[in-house]
């Protein structure tokens, strides 16, 4: 009796979560999959047509159009936010008192509310002479620039915007990789005459392997399921050179009332981020094993 009473007490605890995890997150996926088989249709019921959505989806233009957004977006916040947050990373690395307080200043944008910062970096790309950055560049016989209001140059600015969140959260994991660095491994290499960029390419960046993983992981979950930064910033356009998976999904979800193809939409890119999270596991275990 014991021995079940043992058993029984963590699960108590953990069932006022597990409540509220399938009351606001198995239950809504669980619906989601449902709908995306029918036309939802308020009021006069749901026709089912099967796997009509998804081909809808996967063939529409527009949508298209957005997957190719998102893995630009994706790729280009995620390689330059790891950069970034790097170098920032080195440059911070330490054990001075001071470098706590620098540290907490460049870690702010990770947890300031994302729509604040998409409304201040709105304001900052003002795209007329004397808006913000535009005054800035004037100084050096640059702009004025559109920014977020051409199509040819929405996209790379809601990028920086991105990277300009992402890179200190890197930096702290980075930092923390760092941490755990033998000392003894960088004493050996300078005795041995190796220079600091030799330092960095064969002591720092194989012992980092496991961390670039993680942020890689993280980063592809991050980039796919964009959408607060660039609603708030362009809402997808203009003419949609911006629209990326998950601000057509809203579209088509709250401004067309395509429920059923919105549903569809989410269950595909869950089902690519699943995948694409499997794939970045199983590369690590093989490497683990390689390494072992």
């Amino acid at each position: 009796m014991r021995r079940l009473t043992g058993t029984l007490t963590p699960w108590l605890f953990l069932v006022p979560a597990l409540v509220l995890f399938a009351l606001f997150k198995f239950v809504p996926m669980g619906e989601g999959i449902r709908l995306s088989l029918y036309d939802v249709r308020p009021y006069l019921g749901d026709e089912w047509v099967g796997l009509a959505n998804y081909r809808t989806v996967l063939t529409d233009p527009r949508f298209q159009d957005a997957v190719g957004h998102t893995l630009l977006l994706a790729a280009g916040t995620t390689l330059g936010s790891m950069l970034i947050g790097f170098a920032l990373a080195v440059l911070l690395e330490g054990h001075a008192r001071s470098l706590w307080f620098v540290r907490s200043a460049v870690f702010l944008p990770v947890v300031a509310a994302t729509a604040v910062i998409g409304e201040i970096w709105r304001l900052l790309y003002y795209p007329a002479p004397n808006g913000f950055l535009n005054s800035l560049l004037s100084w050096v016989g640059l702009g004025p620039w559109p920014f977020l209001d051409s199509p040819d140059t929405a996209l790379w600015s809601v990028m920086a915007v991105g990277i300009w969140k992402g890179a200190p959260y890197d930096m702290v994991l980075i930092l923390a990789g760092l941490a755990g660095i033998d000392r003894q491994l960088y004493e050996a290499a300078a005795i041995d005459g190796a220079t600091v960029g030799q330092r960095l390419r064969h002591v720092t960046l194989p012992a980092l392997r496991p961390v670039v993983t993680i942020l890689l992981t993280l980063a592809a979950i991050r980039g796919l399921r964009v959408f607060t930064e660039v609603y708030v910033l362009t809402g997808g356009g203009p003419a949609g050179s911006t629209d990326v998976w998950m601000t057509r999904i809203y579209s088509l979800g709250f401004e067309r009332n395509e429920l059923g193809v919105a549903s569809a939409g989410s269950v595909v890119l869950f089902l690519v981020t699943f995948l694409l999270t499997v794939i970045i596991r199983i590369y690590r275990g093989r490497r683990e094993a390689t390494v072992r």
